[in-house]
């Protein structure tokens, strides 16, 4: 069936089309890869995971206590792991859904800690053959 289904995208694709699907990474695989490498940093309060994740211009966006809107640029958010770096936290952290179209994904990940819970919604594009999140919005909640 395979090589049924090579044959027909071989009469459908160009040569050098067929060839690049061959070999290129899927993109939720990719896409995956920037995740976790994301995920190390936080599991490792290591702010050179999330420089080589999140597009430089990346904000963190959430509501405030006070029902406000909340924003973090990425240096901002990297001063709260100062003195941190390195520390191993106690805690699961996985990525829930993944969706990808193109050259744009979602990605859904949740972060359960000892007193809290965190569900990160991950905004990213494919820039110059690179995945970087472009975007995040969390919230959080206790955990009981």
């Amino acid at each position: 069936m395979r090589a049924l289904a090579t044959l027909f995208l071989a009469a459908v694709l160009p040569g050098s089309a067929l060839q690049a699907q061959a070999t290129a990474p899927p993109a939720e695989a990719q896409v995956r890869a920037v995740v976790e490498r994301y995920l190390h940093g936080l599991k490792f309060n290591n702010t050179k995971d999330f420089e080589a994740a999140f597009w430089p211009d990346a904000r963190l966006m959430f509501v405030k206590k006070d029902g406000s809107i909340g924003q973090l640029t990425q240096q901002e958010w990297y001063k709260m792991f100062a003195g941190a770096e390195g520390k191993e936290e106690q805690g699961t952290l996985k990525i829930l859904a993944v969706d990808v179209t193109d050259n744009a994904a979602s990605v859904k990940v949740i972060e359960t800690y000892a007193t809290s819970v965190y569900v990160d919604y991950l905004n990213m594009l494919q820039i110059a053959g690179e995945w970087r999140i472009v975007n995040k919005i969390y919230t959080s909640r206790p955990n009981h």
